[in-house]
């Protein structure tokens, strides 16, 4: 059945294909009756935040008759001083995918062309079509970024890049030579997005710290978030480090009070838990190898990875893996083809899934 107002909604809102996040537990556990479901779809932390974190988020709630304060005063200081930067440089977002948003309605136009990889974050293409632009996608070159062919995509027209570092899906990185050779391609009024809401887990040297480039090149923006390895992606909040000259104009489309009391507090505590982002790398580190041997094991082909997850090819469709998965109690995000990507979880979690794939085999 048609759309009745469609003819008046914007056409570059109807191109955008709606995001789809990965399977909640509850809907599986409703959906096939089962109790002891798993989910490794999402990229979220095993382990959960850190018990000062939740603590903090627990007292803050006291508070929340009254509207956050929009500056997060608190968390920007601290964090200013963490990653050595001034505090107006940086922006939070209700999750650094906000900030995605954001960027692209404060500087994207119709006819503006952005550009990324035709492999990764799927955010990408909502964010530059919701803002009017139009995307320019570059193949991936073995589940990389063709960094040659990002230089060769660049033209008049482009207004944005954006470079998943490590990619999702993939986990690959680009590296600090790759970087820096492209920055110093790209034209001063083109900005530079280098999102990095995997950056903890990198145990790569070649991996370049986008913050570095900030002085140097001021059309680079870097994104970051807690939700990852701080684990709170409940509750929504990340952040971007740029030029003061960026901030103030992302700035005034930024919503008054789009990082909540508990957020806020929740972000302040967890920078100061060291152990526990520690704790979380070791866990993943350990998983990583646990899984690339249970999927050699199986014959199934992965990308070895920088992040918190694995891109995984199957024998057989993706999407038929994943269905069958479910009725085993674990949900993993089914890709294109034979693809899928799957999250470290626990060393529980590991089994349960590599048990799973095993009785498929």
């Amino acid at each position: 059945m048609a759309n009745r107002f469609e003819k008046i909604a914007r056409k570059s809102v109807l191109n955008i294909k709606p995001y789809v996040p990965g399977k909640p537990i509850e809907e599986v556990q409703r959906e096939l009756g089962l109790k002891n479901v798993i989910k490794l779809a999402s990229n979220e932390n095993p382990l959960g935040p850190s018990k000062l974190a939740a603590k903090a988020a627990r007292a803050s709630i006291a508070g929340v008759n009254l509207y956050p304060e929009g500056s997060a005063y608190k968390l920007r200081n601290v964090l200013a001083e963490q990653l050595k930067v001034k505090p107006e440089n940086l922006i939070f977002g209700n999750g650094s995918n906000e900030l995605l948003n954001l960027i692209a309605l404060a500087f994207v136009e119709t006819g503006d062309e952005v550009i990324y990889s035709a492999l990764s974050f799927v955010a990408y293409p909502i964010a530059v079509e919701g803002a009017g632009g139009t995307t320019v996608l570059i193949p991936h070159k073995q589940f990389r970024h063709d960094m040659e062919g990002f230089t060769k995509g660049l033209s008049l027209k482009t207004k944005l890049v954006f470079l998943c570092n490590p990619n999702n899906p993939t986990g690959a990185i680009i590296t600090k030579k790759e970087v820096e050779a492209f920055l110093t391609k790209v034209p001063a009024n083109v900005l530079v997005v280098l999102d990095e809401a995997y950056f903890e887990f990198v145990g790569d040297a070649e991996y370049p710290d986008g913050l570095t480039y900030i002085e140097k090149y001021p059309n680079v923006i870097v994104l970051r978030t807690f939700s990852k390895i701080y684990g709170l992606a409940g509750l929504r909040i990340g952040y971007g480090v740029a030029h003061q000259d960026i901030i103030e104009i992302v700035e005034r489309v930024r919503p008054p009070f789009n990082t909540s009391i508990p957020a806020q507090a929740a972000a302040l505590a967890a920078l100061g838990d060291k152990a526990h982002l520690k704790k979380t790398v070791k866990t993943n580190n350990e998983g990583k190898k646990f899984l690339y041997a249970g999927f050699e094991k199986l014959g199934i082909k992965y990308v070895k990875t920088q992040g918190n997850f694995i891109f995984v090819e199957f024998k057989t469709n993706g999407k038929g893996v994943f269905e069958a998965l479910l009725k085993r109690g674990v949900i993993i995000r089914p890709m294109y083809d034979n693809f899928g990507r799957i999250t470290v979880g626990t060393m529980k979690e590991n089994k349960k899934l590599i048990k799973a794939l095993e009785f498929l085999d």
